[in-house]
């Protein structure tokens, strides 16, 4: 009997150690699905892009290395002298956006150019900002793209989120579907930046706004004896606005009445005072997406570039597709 327990136990102990043995070692994690680089501009696999990038301010086409034609875009949108993980979070989006355009639309409304230094056509463009930080900013984030699913993302990005960012149809009033890496976020620029930027505040005349919203958008206001907010989206940013006889989209009315002027669509304060449409609100773009004054306070927190991307972006992933 003793003889027959041991056996037993030498069985079990050989086939536990067996099943151990074979069991399946975890795979390794995947790599994130990469997105593809445009063939118009694929210089080769894990090689660095080059552009043809029309020049408003020569009014030529010019070819570029694709790390070349984003310095010039940070300097464009972003202060020089910001934190360098501000200035590189904006580079990791500036070269995101190049290559979704060039996807999306296949290049410029410029003949023979691939993107162009429009910033209505793209983004703002400013090589002679280009410093130390912003080239220190670009190349420790080279080859670096946002991407979700293994697509490059629409790179959204804005001044001041005013302390809360905005999803694409309440700020942009975009007319596709709700991309799922954005989503409202809060935004740690609350308290940062100077008043016009975390807080605004402006007017029109009746005559002039009643004229924009005929002109741009195609509606009569009628008498404005009052103004309201009809609609807010998930972040508390008007989305539809009553001015008079007339409900408009509050971002295209921004647009119409210049996003210089109406800076954004969280409005705190909406009213009519004698002849005059008042207006006041937090924030300063559209508020989708990254917020630049955002960044500048998570970089000085010491937060990593690609650490502000994922904050503002959900579910994304960093991608890098040449060294």
């Amino acid at each position: 009997m003793y003889k027959r327990w041991i056996i037993i136990t030498l069985i079990l102990i050989f086939v536990i150690t067996c099943v151990s043995g074979c069991a399946k070692k975890p795979s390794p994690a995947k790599k994130p699905a990469a997105p593809k680089i445009p063939d118009k501009v694929s210089r080769g696999e894990g090689k660095e892009p080059v552009l043809n990038v029309y020049e408003i301010q020569t009014h030529s086409v010019k070819e570029m290395k694709l790390e070349d034609y984003v310095a010039g875009v940070v300097a464009g949108e972003m202060e020089n002298y910001w934190p360098v993980e501000a200035l590189a979070a904006q580079a990791i989006l500036a070269r995101t956006y190049v290559l979704e355009f060039i996807t999306d639309k296949g290049g410029s409304k410029y003949t023979d150019a691939d993107i162009s230094t429009d910033f209505e056509e793209a983004q703002a463009w400013n090589p002679k900002n280009i410093n130390d930080r912003i080239k220190k900013a670009v190349e420790m984030t080279r080859g670096e793209v946002a991407a979700y699913k293994g697509n490059y993302i629409k790179a959204w990005f804005h001044s001041h989120a005013g302390g809360i960012t905005a999803t694409a149809k309440e700020g942009l009033n975009f007319k596709e579907a709700e991309p799922p890496y954005i989503k409202v976020t809060k935004s740690p620029d609350s308290d940062a930046g100077p008043v016009g930027k975390k807080t605004w505040s402006t007017s029109f005349s009746k005559n002039e706004i009643s004229s924009v919203i005929r002109d741009s958008l195609g509606k009569e206001t009628g008498v404005i004896d009052s103004v309201s907010v009809a609609k807010r989206g998930p972040s508390g940013r008007a989305t539809l606005l009553k001015i008079g006889n007339a409900t408009v989209s509050a971002p295209e009315l921004r647009i119409a009445l210049g996003s210089m002027e109406m800076k954004s669509t969280l409005l705190e304060s909406f009213k009519v005072e004698g002849d005059r449409v008042i207006m006041a609100g937090k924030g300063f773009g559209h508020g989708v997406g990254l917020s630049q004054w955002g960044a500048n306070v998570m970089a000085k927190q010491k937060k990593k570039p690609e650490d502000i991307i994922l904050h503002y972006f959900k579910d994304i992933e960093i991608v890098k597709l040449w060294k």
